[in-house]
């Protein structure tokens, strides 16, 4: 006879070590997080409906009007060139270079707009149909890891400099409210509990056996929904709360990791050889791969500047593809590896990963502001979009690869050590 849900309201399963852990009543803006591999499993906010829409409106009012005034000028020998949000991708369509006004469009404003108004309408609880509520919520967490508004601004702040080497520099009026879109952006995640989250849609689905805490969920035969964070059977292939499909692991994990891996990595060396921005300045043309920047805003005396750039663009990707490279392996291998150490490792290839965009949005803003005729014009070139689909490939193959595959030996030696105490 199947156990009351209730009963096991506390137990909750963790997403990156497969350990199921009691959680204790939590008092209010107190989080908690998973006791082997410190992974933050859920927490307790004060209006855990109206905070996160709260910041969700806030976002969409700022980029609003972010979206209505200037938001950066340049003066070049009296000649004024100014730019809006939303002629950047314009600019980038009208010149051909679909790509890069593709990248922009997707990751800086359509994807954190849609996150925003769909934490509006599940937070606020808005009649629509239960499947496309469902929809709207298994999309908006996917989205999460591609909101990239704050990293643009990075971007933003970086392309400042080289601007300053051409002219001078002004602030728009949109300037402001897009900083704080994206501080309120962020904010409206931070304030999102999925647990609760889900528990609001529907209750998590009621299963037929007692679970031990402080188990993996393998060793007794469960999986997690990692869409809803339901505990299944493992058997169990379909989510009956989110209709998710499912198994203990991710299958063929590695495989995809790999093939994903080894092509950016292919497309990794043309990336830093060939030019990925085209500076024309008087007739001539001036062809500058990624290294060649950095080498330049050295020698210009902007040192943080060219460290950001050289960390972000060329060690991190680099970095990132041997550290997945290296977790597969293990994850693969019989070595004895120590797990937290490895899954360390994970959690930083997860949380770096993305801002190696950053230069990408550096060339969009000067692609789109440095239209000054023949006097002065900035192009992206090749190298800019190849590189741009190594840093979204080494996001897929991270996304692919699942961490909990480096807890399974753990796993395997803690049920031997059980079975040899029966």
């Amino acid at each position: 006879m199947c156990s009351d849900n209730h009963q096991h309201d506390k137990l909750v399963l963790c997403p990156q070590c497969d350990m199921l852990v009691v959680v204790p009543d939590l008092e209010q803006g107190k989080k908690a997080v998973c006791p082997r591999c410190n992974t933050l499993l859920t927490a307790k906010w004060k209006e855990p409906r109206n905070q996160p829409t709260g910041y969700a409106v806030s976002a969409l009012i700022m980029l609003f009007l972010a979206s209505l005034f200037p938001f950066i000028s340049m003066s070049v020998a009296g000649i004024v060139s100014e730019i809006k949000l939303t002629e950047i991708p314009k600019v980038m369509f009208s010149e051909n270079y679909s790509s890069m006004a593709v990248f922009f469009l997707i990751f800086v404003q359509l994807i954190p707009a849609f996150c925003m108004v769909a934490i509006i309408l599940l937070c606020q609880n808005v009649k629509i149909v239960r499947r496309l509520k469902i929809e709207l919520a298994r999309i908006l967490f996917k989205m999460k890891s591609w909101c990239m508004a704050e990293i643009f601004l990075a971007g933003v702040l970086v392309s400042f400099v080289k601007l300053m080497a051409y002219g001078e520099i002004s602030l728009g009026l949109s300037f402001l409210p897009y900083c704080l879109f994206c501080l309120f952006q962020i904010r409206a995640f931070q304030c999102l509990d999925r647990h609760w989250f889900w528990d609001e849609i529907e209750p998590a689905p009621k299963f037929c056996h007692m679970l031990q805490a402080g188990k993996p969920g393998l060793v007794q035969g469960v999986r997690l929904c990692q869409c809803c964070t339901a505990i299944l059977p493992a058997q169990q292939s379909v989510c009956p709360r989110c209709y998710t499909k499912g198994h203990p692991r991710r299958r063929h994990s590695l495989q995809y990791t790999m093939a994903l891996l080894i092509t950016s990595v292919i497309l990794y060396i043309p990336a830093n050889v060939l030019p990925i921005m085209v500076t024309q300045a008087l007739g001539s043309h001036l062809n500058s791969t990624i290294l060649e920047g950095v080498v330049l805003l050295w020698g210009s005396g902007s040192y943080p500047v060219a460290m950001v750039i050289f960390i972000a663009s060329i060690m991190v990707p680099l970095l990132k593809m041997l550290a997945i490279s290296w977790l597969c392996w293990d994850a693969k291998s019989q070595s004895s590896h120590n797990s937290e150490k490895m899954h360390s490792i994970y959690e930083m290839v997860e949380f770096v990963g993305r801002w190696s965009m950053i230069d990408i949005f550096v060339i969009a803003v000067l692609s789109a502001l440095v239209r000054i005729g023949q006097l002065m014009s900035v192009y992206p070139a090749t190298g800019a979009i190849l590189f741009a689909l190594v840093v979204i490939l080494t996001m897929f193959a991270s996304m692919t690869f699942d961490p909990r595959l480096t807890w399974d030996k753990a796993n395997s030696k803690f049920a031997l050590h059980k079975n040899k105490e029966l």
